[in-house]
């Protein structure tokens, strides 16, 4: 039909096919077109974000394996040093024939140090010993330049001085008396009768009262 036999009808004239269908392509490729260029880009920055997390933690895992390296190489190092300073530690072991454990190597490590600490406390005691010894000869020296010095000063008494002969007498008169009571007073057939007696022997003819009394008569009878 004509447009004027729709007119006549009361119809209104249909749409030209032409302008529709071209319409109806350019709107289907542009929502096309918007939809593909969307999806691309949240794609490219998806890759984006997963390649920067995987780069982080790859990162990360490559410097906790190079500390945890630094630290068994410190460990090793360590090791090493003690075995080369602990002298028991720098043969082999005995019995495998093999480079010694660690846990070897810290055990004779424990009973070197032992060892010195050992030794240097004997060293201390004997160093203290020795200081004491020292300060009683000090103590002594002093004593006898007193002595010399007051005989230096006192030359008329050299005349007085008692001969080496009279002093050894009386020394010897003095041991024979002690001895005599010693060996009639202690029982030395064994250390119990010896400790039990010799106590009692030194209260009864030891005390200074008595050794003077001795002296004075050993003196007398030698003056006479």
């Amino acid at each position: 039909m004509s447009g004027s036999e729709y007119d006549k009808f009361g119809m209104s004239s249909p749409p030209a096919p032409s302008l529709n269908f071209s319409f109806s392509r350019t709107s289907s490729t542009g929502s096309i077109d918007i939809l593909t260029s969307s999806s691309a880009h949240n794609t490219d920055d998806e890759d984006s974000d997963q390649r920067s997390t995987l780069s982080y933690k790859e990162r990360r895992r490559e410097a906790h394996t190079q500390a945890e390296q630094k630290r068994r190489d410190a460990i090793k190092r360590g090791y090493e040093d003690l075995q080369s300073l602990v002298p028991t530690c720098q043969q082999l072991d005995s019995i495998s024939s093999y480079k010694l454990s660690k846990a070897t190597i810290l055990s004779r490590s424990i009973d070197y140090i032992q060892f010195l600490l050992q030794h240097k406390k004997k060293q201390d005691d004997e160093l203290n010993a020795l200081r004491k010894e020292v300060v009683a000869l000090q103590i002594m020296k002093a004593n006898y330049e007193n002595i010399v010095n007051i005989h230096q000063s006192q030359p008329n008494q050299n005349a007085n001085k008692v001969s080496d002969e009279m002093k050894f007498q009386v020394f010897q008169a003095v041991c024979d008396s002690l001895f005599q009571s010693f060996n009639s007073s202690v029982s030395v057939a064994n250390f119990g009768e010896l400790s039990a007696c010799v106590f009692g022997w030194l209260e009864e003819y030891c005390k200074p009262q008595t050794l003077r009394e001795m002296m004075l008569s050993l003196l007398c009878q030698i003056n006479s």
